[in-house]
């Protein structure tokens, strides 16, 4: 199989369905920072940081590769909203939410009450993790923007928010793990 097919050269692509689109159609754009976003979380697994950490982020990449795919469907093909939709076992769910929800408490127990602002950095592991952040900020941003031309599930944008919670109290984590500080925003006074 080629990796490279050619009919994406004039600026086109294909959704699931075939409906044939521009490439900064915002869907694509919603998929294509999922993707991105699943890259760094890819670079950020790869750090020493604890397994059971790396086994959430694990968790998160097929979340997020599921996300990216029902992104990538056409929303006006029939076959996909209908009992014989192949993709119909892909959605994020309330669970995958309280998941999150549950990391960032057991986090909270342990770590230092927040009582400023910090800024990224640190660590480089815990800059990845704001890297991270803010990507997961810029998905949900595009696919709030898509929810209001072409439906998204509720559920999915809600992933995204908690998403990007979870990966400021992960850096937060990571720093109290690695021994460093914070580093506290100060800012200017005249």
């Amino acid at each position: 199989m080629k990796i490279y097919t050619k009919t994406g050269d004039k600026g086109k692509t294909s959704l699931i369905g075939g409906k044939r689109v521009s490439k900064s159609n915002l869907r694509i754009e919603a998929y294509g920072t999922i993707d991105e976003l699943n890259s760094h979380i890819g670079f950020l697994k790869d750090q020493s940081i604890d397994l059971h950490s790396t086994d959430v982020l694990l968790s998160i990449q097929n979340n997020l590769f599921s996300i990216g795919t029902l992104l990538a469907i056409d929303p006006e093909n029939e076959k996909f909203q209908s009992k014989e939709n192949p993709y119909s076992n892909l959605n994020i769910t309330e669970e995958d939410i309280t998941v999150l929800e549950q990391e960032m408490d057991n986090f909270n127990k342990i770590i230092p009450k927040l009582e400023h602002f910090i800024l990224p950095g640190g660590h480089p592991t815990v800059s990845i993790c704001h890297i991270c952040r803010t990507i997961c900020r810029k998905a949900e941003r595009i696919c709030v923007a898509l929810n209001e031309e072409s439906a998204v599930s509720e559920h999915l944008i809600i992933y995204l928010n908690r998403l990007s919670d979870y990966f400021f109290v992960l850096a937060r984590k990571l720093t109290f793990d690695f021994g460093v500080s914070e580093i506290k925003w100060e800012p200017k006074t005249k």
